[in-house]
């Protein structure tokens, strides 16, 4: 298995796990936020989809791009992550070792290489992976305890 792939599965063992948990949860927790001011489900859920997709237009070497409108449903907000996860992995995938080592600007213009991209990108899915399962064991749903491969 080649680097791009390894990143492309570590990232979909991440957001398959967390559409798991979200196919759990019941459509009228959607809002429930964790703290007040904190993101619910379907904003965590939302803050996933679009930052994925601003990453990969930052390793395209394109603006980050605006975030879409916040979904109105967790339905929505599921169906966004399933579609996102379908597209980073895809891009992921595709890439060469050249296309990992070169050095592209990010985050205000500092440079760095795209594998260091992807490690944040991977980083910042557990990240909140690890919120919205402390979130559903709020509301009474005890997430998954395996992962799921593609």
């Amino acid at each position: 298995m080649n680097r791009s792939a390894i990143y492309a599965r570590n990232f979909e063992s991440h957001r398959a796990a967390l559409l798991d948990l979200y196919g759990q949860l019941p459509e009228d927790q959607g809002n429930f936020a964790a703290w007040d001011g904190g993101l619910s489900f379907i904003g965590q859920a939302d803050h996933l989809s679009g930052s994925a997709a601003r990453f990969l237009n930052m390793i395209q070497g394109q603006a980050p791009g605006h975030l879409p409108e916040p979904s109105q449903t967790l339905t929505e907000a599921r169906e966004r992550l399933g579609q996102s996860m379908t597209a980073a992995s895809a891009a992921m995938t595709a890439m060469t070792d050249e296309d990992l080592s070169r050095r592209i600007p990010a985050f205000g213009g500092r440079e760095m290489p795209v594998a260091a991209l992807l490690d944040a990108i991977i980083a910042h899915e557990a990240h909140h992976k690890g919120q919205v399962w402390v979130m559903a064991r709020m509301v009474g749903v005890k997430p998954p305890m395996f992962v799921r491969m593609g």
